[in-house]
Parts: C-alpha cells; sequence; structure tokens
C-alpha cells in the first residue's frame, strides 16, 4: 500500500478540504448542536452515539463544514474489521491533506505485520508530529466489531495532535477506555437525549417538509415522537398523504407503515429471532426490568439482554444510571405492539395476566388495573377494579376509576356485577344517588346468582352503597341496611367505615347522641387510611353532635380536621363533600371567623349543586347546616332558600327528628330577624345578643354560650347600641323593651354592662 493508491475499497472515503466546503440542504441544521461541537475544539475526542435515525452523520457532515480545519471523513463497514485495512485507510486520508512518512505506509504493505510492534509506533508517532490541524471522522463505528481494531484506536485517541480532532459517530458505545476519557476530560459526548429535536426545530424541519403546523400540533408530534429526527421526517411523510393533516396527526402511531417498515429495517431485521421475540413480547411492559421481564417472559437472563439492548441502541431508553430499570422508545413500542397483536391472542393476554399478577403482588395497582383491562379477561379486570374503586375515589381519584370503566359500555357493565358496584361507587364520589341505586340494583340481581365469598362480600358492599346514596326509606332503614352489609363484608373491606358513618349518622339524626359517637369515632378512624372521604364525612358529623351538645371547641376541632384531610386528597370537588364544607361555614361563623364561613359556604353551595337525587337526609341536612350558617353570616334570603329545600327533603324522612327540630329552630330565627328588620335594621346575630343583654352574664360569659370571642360579642353590642341610639347595655335593653322587641315581663338581673359600653361592659 502506498499514498499513490490509499485505500481499497476506495468510494467510501472522502477529505474535506476547510476552503472547498458548499452548503448542505436536507435536516435542519440545528445551531445549538453545532454550536456546541464548535466550543468543543480543545477536546480531542467527539463521540456521537445514538440509533439510527438521529441524524448523527449529518450533524458531523454540518459541523465539518463550518469549521475551517480539514476533515478527513471515513465512512465504515464491515470490511474494516480488518486492523490494517482500517489504519491503511485513515493514513491515506490524512496523506491527502499533510504528508504521512512513507515508513508508516510500509509496513502496512507486508501481509502479517505486526501491528502493535511495526505499525502502531509509527503511525502514533507520524500523528503527534503532524503540523496541519484537521478533523478525523469515523462514522458508524459500531460496525467494528473486532477486539484486533480496538488498540489502533485507542492508540489515535492517545496521539491526537494539539488542534485536531478525532470525531466518532455510532450507534452503540465503541470498546474505548471511556471511563477514564471522561474522567480526563477527553472526550465530548452528545447522546439521543443531545440529538433529538426540540419544538422550535421540530417546527422548521416539518416546514422544509412542506408541513405548515398549528404549534399544539408540531408539540404532539414532538411527545410523540420523542424527538426522534427520523420519526419527525416519517411523520411529516405520511401526514402530506393526507387531506386532513391536523386531523390525521392524532392518528399518527409507530404502527405506521413508514415507520414499521424504517424499524424493520433499521433495527429488527438484523437481530436474532431470540432477541426479535423478546423485544415484541416486552412490548407490553411500560417498564423493563430483568427480574419483570423474567416473569411476565418467562424466560431468565433478561437483565443481560436488556444491557446489551442498550449497548447496541435498539431505541431501548435506561430509566436509571445503574442499568436495571429501561423503557422502550414510544414509536418503537408501539410498532412493536402492532406486531404481538399480529401474534395468537392467547398470547398477548398471557403476557398481561402475567403483569397483571405481578404488579398486584408489588401494590402497584395502576399498572395491574391496565393490565388486567388489556388481558382481555373481563372477569379479573372486574375483581381489580372493584376491589380498588374505593379507596380509589375516596382518595380524589375518581378520574383513573372513571377511565378503567370507560373500556366497557353499559351492556358489558351489568354483565358483571363487580363493574356494577364500581360504577355505583364512582357515581357515590359524584353525588348521583338516582345512579347509584340503578347500579347497585342490577349489581344484586346478578349476585343472587353467585354463591361465593366474594359475591357475599359484593352484595354487603352494594346495600351499603344502596344506604348511603339512596336511603329512601328513612333514617332507621338506612342504619339496618348498614348493619346488614357490615357483617357480610369482609374485615379488610374499605367499605366498613361507610357503614359507621351511616350508622352514627341515622343514631345522631333519630335522637340517640349518646350512641351515635362510637361508630362516628370509629368511621373516621379507620377511613383515615383507606377512605378519607368517608373520615372527613364522619368528622363533619362529629361536629354538629357537638353543638348539639354545646361544646364549641370540639365542633372546631373535628371541623378542621375534617377540612384539612379534603384539601390534602384533593376532595373539593366531590359534590358528597358538600356537608363538609357547610359544617365547616356553620362553624366558622359561630367562632366569629365571617370570612372564612363565608368562603367555606360559597364551597358548600357550589358542591350542593352538584348532588342529584342523593339520600334525603344528607340532602337536608347539608341544606340545613348551610343556612344556619348563612344566618350568623345576615344572608337570611339565602338561607330561607336552603331552608325550604330542607323542608321538601324532610317529608320523605319522618324519623329524622333530630333534622326536624333544626330546621324548626332556623326558621324561627329567620322569622324573627324578619319582623325586626323592617325598623330596626338587626342582623341575627345581634338580635341574638340583644335577647341576652337583660340577664346577669357578663360579656365573657355571653361569648362563650354564644361559641363566639369576647371581641366578637363586643363587636356586635357597639353595633346594637349604635342602631338603637344608645350608649349603654341598660338603656339597649329599656330601648328594645320600649319597642317590643323585648318580652316586658323578663325579670331585670344585675347587669355588669350597666356602664357605658366604652367604659368596659
Amino acid at each position: 500500500m502506498s499514498p499513490a493508491t490509499p485505500t481499497q475499497p476506495g468510494s467510501r472515503i472522502a477529505v474535506l478540504p476547510g476552503e472547498a466546503r458548499h452548503e448542505r440542504s436536507g435536516l435542519v441544521q440545528r445551531e445549538r448542536l453545532l454550536s456546541r461541537l464548535g466550543r468543543s475544539s480543545g477536546t480531542p475526542v467527539v463521540m456521537l452515539v445514538a440509533p439510527a435515525g438521529y441524524g448523527k452523520s449529518t450533524i458531523l457532515s454540518d459541523w465539518t463544514a463550518r469549521d475551517e480545519r480539514s476533515a478527513a471523513w471515513l465512512t465504515l463497514d464491515e470490511r474494516y474489521n480488518d486492523p490494517t485495512l482500517l489504519l491503511g485507510a485513515i493514513a491515506s486520508l490524512l496523506h491527502l491533506i499533510e504528508p504521512v512518512p512513507q515508513e508508516v505506509f510500509a509496513p502496512l504493505a507486508i501481509p502479517r505485520s505486526g501491528i502493535s510492534t511495526a505499525v502502531l509506533p509509527r503511525f502514533s508517532e507520524a500523528l503527534q508530529s503532524r503540523e496541519v490541524p484537521f478533523v478525523l471522522v469515523l462514522d458508524d463505528l459500531h460496525l467494528i466489531q473486532n477486539q484486533d481494531c480496538i488498540e489502533p484506536l485507542v492508540a489515535i485517541v492517545n496521539s491526537m495532535p494539539s488542534g485536531s480532532q478525532l470525531a466518532i459517530a455510532s450507534r452503540s458505545e465503541p470498546h474505548l477506555p471511556l471511563g477514564r476519557m471522561r474522567a480526563d476530560r477527553l472526550i465530548e459526548e452528545l447522546g439521543p437525549e443531545d440529538l433529538a429535536m426540540n419544538l422550535d426545530e421540530a417546527t422548521r424541519a416539518l416546514a422544509e417538509a412542506g408541513l405548515e403546523l398549528r404549534r399544539d400540533s408540531v408539540e404532539r408530534l414532538v411527545d410523540r415522537t420523542e424527538g426522534w429526527p427520523v420519526g419527525l421526517y416519517l411523520a411529516a411523510l405520511s401526514l402530506s398523504r393526507k387531506s386532513a393533516v391536523e386531523a390525521a396527526i392524532a392518528d399518527f402511531h409507530g404502527d405506521d407503515r413508514l415507520v414499521t417498515d424504517y424499524v424493520h429495517d433499521e433495527f429488527l431485521g438484523v437481530l436474532d429471532r431470540e432477541t426479535r421475540d423478546f423485544l415484541v413480547r416486552s412490548s407490553v411492559l411500560d417498564r423493563l426490568t430483568g427480574e419483570i421481564c423474567d416473569e411476565v417472559l418467562e424466560r431468565t437472563g433478561s437483565a443481560e439482554m436488556l444491557r446489551e439492548l442498550v449497548r447496541s441502541n435498539l431505541l431501548i431508553i435506561p430509566l436509571d444510571g445503574r442499568d436495571r430499570a429501561y423503557r422502550h422508545h414510544a414509536l418503537l413500542r408501539e410498532m412493536l405492539e402492532s406486531e404481538l397483536g399480529r401474534l395468537d391472542a392467547a398470547v398477548a393476554s398471557g403476557l398481561h395476566t402475567r403483569a397483571c399478577r405481578h404488579f398486584r403482588d408489588c401494590g402497584d395497582i395502576d399498572r395491574a388495573v391496565s393490565h388486567a383491562i388489556q388481558s382481555g379477561d373481563r372477569d379479573l379486570a372486574a375483581q381489580m377494579i372493584w376491589r380498588n374503586a374505593a379507596a380509589y375515589v375516596s382518595n380524589g381519584r375518581h378520574a383513573t376509576v372513571r377511565g378503567w370503566l370507560a373500556n366497557y359500555t353499559d351492556d358489558q357493565t351489568a354483565a358483571s356485577p363487580y363493574l356494577c358496584l364500581a360504577r355505583a361507587t364512582g357515581h357515590l364520589a359524584e353525588g348521583d344517588g338516582g345512579e347509584v341505586e340503578r347500579w347497585t340494583g342490577i349489581a344484586l340481581e346478578r349476585l343472587a346468582h353467585e354463591d361465593s365469598a366474594a359475591a357475599t362480600g359484593a352484595a354487603g358492599a352494594a346495600q351499603v352503597l344502596r344506604a348511603s346514596g339512596a336511603a329512601r326509606d328513612g333514617v332507621l332503614a338506612m342504619r339496618e341496611d348498614a348493619q346488614a352489609g357490615y357483617e357480610m363484608l369482609p374485615a379488610d373491606s374499605s367499605f366498613r367505615p361507610l357503614c359507621r358513618l351511616i350508622e352514627g349518622a341515622s343514631l345522631h339524626l333519630s335522637s340517640d347522641r349518646e350512641s351515635a359517637r362510637r361508630p362516628l369515632d370509629d368511621g373516621a378512624r379507620a377511613g383515615a387510611s383507606t377512605t378519607p372521604s368517608v373520615e372527613t364525612l364522619c368528622r363533619s358529623q362529629l361536629a354538629l353532635l357537638a353543638i348539639d351538645e354545646g361544646d364549641i371547641g370540639e365542633a372546631d376541632r373535628q371541623s378542621e380536621l375534617a377540612i384539612a384531610k379534603v384539601n390534602l386528597c384533593g376532595l373539593g370537588d366531590h359534590p358528597t363533600q358538600a356537608l363538609v364544607f357547610a359544617v365547616s361555614a356553620l362553624v366558622r361563623a359561630r367562632r366569629g371567623r365571617a370570612d372564612a364561613a363565608a368562603s367555606a359556604a360559597k364551597t358548600a353551595v357550589r358542591l350542593q349543586s352538584g348532588l342529584h337525587e342523593m339520600a334525603p337526609w344528607y340532602e337536608a341536612e347539608t341544606r340545613i347546616s348551610l343556612a344556619r350558617a348563612l344566618l350568623f353570616l345576615d344572608d337570611g334570603l339565602a338561607a330561607r332558600t336552603h331552608l325550604a329545600a330542607a323542608g321538601r327533603y324532610l317529608r320523605f324522612i319522618g324519623d329524622a327528628v333530630v333534622l326536624q327540630e333544626w330546621l324548626d329552630a332556623a326558621w324561627a330565627e329567620v322569622e324573627t330577624a324578619s319582623s325586626v328588620a323592617g325598623r330596626w335594621p338587626l342582623t341575627p346575630a345581634e338580635l341574638k345578643l340583644l335577647h341576652m343583654l337583660p340577664t346577669h352574664f357578663s360579656f365573657r360569659e355571653i361569648a362563650d354560650q354564644s361559641f363566639v370571642s369576647q371581641n366578637t360579642v363586643k363587636t356586635q353590642a357597639q353595633s346594637v347600641y349604635r342602631k338603637l341610639g344608645v350608649s349603654s347595655r341598660a338603656e339597649a335593653v329599656a330601648c328594645a323593651r320600649a319597642a317590643g322587641l323585648l318580652d316586658t315581663e323578663a325579670q331585670d338581673s344585675p347587669m355588669p354592662g350597666d356602664a357605658p359600653f366604652l367604659n368596659g361592659a
């Protein structure tokens, strides 16, 4: 071999002199990458490692076209797995830029000459002594698999003269001492994450392909292709054939024929059957580990297979830095899933079933349910959905349950009692009592024909759901349903706290306050970890119980705990939490926290408007609590509206005696306030205070009895004095009696506030 005949392959090498470059067209020149490469001139090695289609060669070509140095470009193929041929080609290329001494070529022309002893020392010395800066590009280095070629490459890395660079493009990491090179900062690396197109680059690339798309459409394509340049190019080709381009974007996936053909040609076509089968079957998984793949694919050695695939850059993406977890590129996975779909349906079903069991045992319920649905085994899916629906809904994840159920039509749902109950659970969270009643009724019909422990537990849950969502036969009947359901449910059922809520509310509303506390406490405690939405309702009922017993401090504590849990679990949009906010408004109003009470009342009104055919006791209790709060907030008109609605609900539940007592008392307050409002514009709260002024109680004692602060009482008293045109407590009582606002026969008591208000009354 001699400088006059530099290569044997001949057609795959090129020298690009710096002064003879031309502008290139094609893929978008990405300024950020070219700028980064331009700043790397002090680094001996530049390496671009990424799968096919990331534009590695294009980027290096654009970079060398801009660089003032001459570039020696060698595109490799399998023939260069001969170290003599590889070194000869590199030496010949460099000779065209600056002469290489003849003694370097001489041993290369001798068959079986020693590379390590005869060639590399001379080649390294000649390389180090070069004066003209250059860039040596080795493209497709992944095709060099012969270990004998590694030593020459290492020698080139170690001998690169100052001002010159070795640029490598490869689909997989070359077998170079990369650890040392990284530690010594001898290498600048660009991987798939660097070469992927960003939004602006994709927009320009698509425009060059003739597609002027909306920004949100480009975002969808970038997201779907993960910025893979060839993926975007194939998308552009596919979309350019569509009449409605924007609409067609939603239908572009990895199973598009252009993508499928490309992936087959560049990736799958070169794989052995075992590797190809592994990729196709593993496409059921969104996260790949050796353990998961071994179990789901029923094989061994998956961890090593994954490591090999990553090193080969077959669009398998690491998820950590420890070679333990990976995923498929999105388009690759979609293409592989379409391949899997062409196999026997039983194959995919078995894979999804095993994946479901694996993730279920690991506690990853989201993935377990997803695989159960995809398995096509409706019984398995129904059991998984039903088993987790209550906990998910109660923790603010109703959208997830809704998404699971969206996979089944109404007829398919009606065929499974467990899907019926899952749907009823979702409707309960939405506050749709009519739908709860409908689906629990269908479920009970189906369960009547089953005889198993699961069916018994499901029937118990159906009774509880019906009791909480409908309860049209009164509070005693709903308590009996809840107690019966409790006995039928397994000990760990997430429906048991709901049973205790219904039982406790029924006892409270039927005037058995002493017995109500225990089931409500039990429900709050058990619901705290499994069903937070039940815990919040139990605590709100306990707050109402505390108000009845005159313990405003306990009412405040329970109500604030309920609101805190609502905020923690994101339950603020669940209509069935209307009672929680109504009670909070009532407690806060009684404590004199007007702004906080008004805010809670506003939320309660919004949530209450979303209730539809819910249990009459719940609707009535929510509205009465809200009306009582509004009376404290001086909104008598709104209070009247809610009280009127509550009265209509109470016609269906005559045994809720406490609700009737609350309703009657609230109406009395409204009427009293209305009769005074014409001549004496006193608010309901001021009117209450006026009736306590003739007593011997101090303002502090009045505050304690009214469950408000002493400052609130003083503020209200000052307002009363101003409206009555008086300046003391005694004058206020005398004026009120003369006006008929107070009973003239009421016995006078010593009044510590007989002095003017500002003097400490």
